[in-house]
């Protein structure tokens, strides 16, 4: 839990500091609304490769914000806030659960980017914290839910990671449509029992506009 919260302070500090720098002239900001289908599998760590022909990806809403405080036209930070539902699939006859088992995590995630812009096309990369607020499991046709504390058969709440991607911002129509593809490495393992994390590329699409005016700065 120490190193949870050690991370929550890091990013609130980044974000603070967005704020301040963002309030630089001639920069861009913006707060995009995100509202997308995501696509999620779980890694098993060692026995991932064993694993490998019997993942399926499942498929999930993500619904939040993205706030990028320009500090710079070429550089800016990126804070996001979104519900996000995560998980992954075995497929029947699996070595690990034998029967056909899909696991749901429904999760609040907070990422904190540093992202360069080049034009039209711009990169990002930078941690993530995220706290699993509920989950199920499914298997042989019956749904549970996951247990979150210190039995053996439970998941831990938080999780805590890096994500890495690029994007592309064009116009349709006189509105700006951004691109954004990003994978997300998930550093923590969530089971108590076994190796597990979240690992996921996520493609999302959203519309985009700038604020005239930067909302905190002074007037």
């Amino acid at each position: 839990m120490k190193k949870q919260l050690q991370a929550a302070l890091i990013l609130s500090m980044l974000f603070l500091s967005a704020n301040t720098f963002g309030q630089a002239a001639g920069t861009k900001t913006y707060l995009d609304i995100l509202l997308n289908v995501v696509s999620t599998n779980l890694n098993y760590g060692e026995l991932n490769s064993s694993l490998k022909e019997y993942k399926k990806p499942v498929l999930g809403a993500q619904v939040g914000v993205s706030f990028q405080a320009g500090i710079t036209p070429k550089f800016s930070f990126v804070s996001e806030l979104y519900f996000i539902m995560k998980g992954g699939t075995l497929k029947a006859d699996n070595p690990l659960t034998y029967n056909k088992t899909t696991l749901r995590l429904y999760t609040i995630e907070l990422p904190v980017l540093v992202r360069f812009n080049f034009g039209k096309i711009y990169v990002n990369a930078g941690p993530y914290i995220a706290y699993n607020v509920y989950g199920t499991r499914k298997m042989e046709g019956s749904t549970k839910a996951l247990p979150f504390d210190d039995s053996n058969d439970a998941f831990k709440r938080w999780d805590a990671g890096i994500q890495m991607g690029a994007g592309y911002r064009f116009k349709v129509k006189q509105k700006a449509v951004v691109v954004d593809m990003r994978y997300t490495y998930g550093l923590s393992n969530i089971s108590n029992n076994q190796e597990m994390y979240n690992r996921y590329l996520n493609i999302s699409l959203h519309c985009s506009a700038p604020w005239k005016k930067y909302p905190l700065g002074k007037k």
